[in-house]
């Protein structure tokens, strides 16, 4: 296979691959401060769709909307968004949103249902924001400082994980917190995943073990053990991902080349 971005490399690290929710398309996205889509074809050419160019705002993360009519996207060291809108072709900017007192939005997550976007903030906050206006409904606050976050299919709970190693379970309706407990073994949390069949929860930290949780037992106990333990990986676990039908779980290392396994 040819490079999906083959007609427009990037002059700066990629932050972001995506592909669209429903249409042959990939998004790249990075430090060189712009959004490209490319058409995905048979292993020929993948042409070049367009390319849109943020002034003096290096991509943190960029994801399309759970319709795919828009690309939302945060900046390294910005208060402010981006929603690009794809219908109409415009670049809408979010300048600051009221009620949440923060000087970067980074991270954030959008639920399955596409009614919220979550932003993780500094301190231990949890910015709850309606996909519709970009408005601020709630927020939320773990122990210390929140590293992760993950909507469950159904868009009703929330699962943050801390960096000093504990998962918090909140009442999406309610922002009340549901439950809590410790990933075994954990320093550092760094990313968590639920999977679409809400069967299962991983949990990856710092020393690169990746935790398998069922989710009946994340909701009752406060120190579960482990489905399994995935030693694979020897730097920090920073991506966990399931595959649609939950029969794959991808874990990934940024520290070091080629640390991608499918377990």
């Amino acid at each position: 296979c040819l490079p999906a971005n083959q007609e427009r490399f990037a002059n700066g690290r990629l932050a972001t691959v995506q592909f669209h929710p429903s249409a042959q398309v990939v998004m790249t996205a990075g430090h060189d401060r712009s959004v490209s889509l490319f058409q995905v074809k048979n292993f020929s050419l993948n042409p070049k769709i367009q390319s849109i160019y943020l002034e003096s705002f290096p991509i943190y993360k960029a994801r399309f909307s759970v319709d795919g009519e828009q690309v939302l996207a945060t900046g390294t060291h910005h208060r402010m968004f981006f929603v690009y809108d794809m219908m109409a072709g415009r670049i809408i900017p979010i300048p600051k949103v009221r009620g949440v007192e923060e000087k970067f939005l980074k991270n954030f997550e959008l639920s399955p249902d596409g009614s919220f976007m979550l932003v993780i903030g500094t301190s231990g906050y949890l910015h709850l924001l309606s996909m519709k206006t970009k408005e601020l409904i709630g927020t939320m606050k773990v122990n210390g400082r929140c590293t992760a976050s993950a909507f469950t299919p159904d868009s009703s709970k929330i699962y943050s994980y801390s960096k000093e190693g504990e998962v918090f379970i909140w009442d999406v309706r309610s922002r009340r917190c549901l439950h809590r407990f410790e990933d075994e073994g954990s320093l550092e949390g760094k990313c968590i995943a639920v999977s679409k069949n809400n069967q299962y929860v991983a949990c990856g930290s710092s020393s690169g073990v990746v935790n398998l949780y069922t989710t009946d037992v994340c909701l009752k106990e406060t120190r579960p053990k482990p489905a399994k333990a995935i030693m694979n990986l020897v730097t920090s676990a920073t991506c966990v991902t399931f595959n649609p039908t939950t029969e794959i779980l991808a874990v990934a290392s940024r520290d070091t080349d080629e640390a991608v396994k499918l377990v």
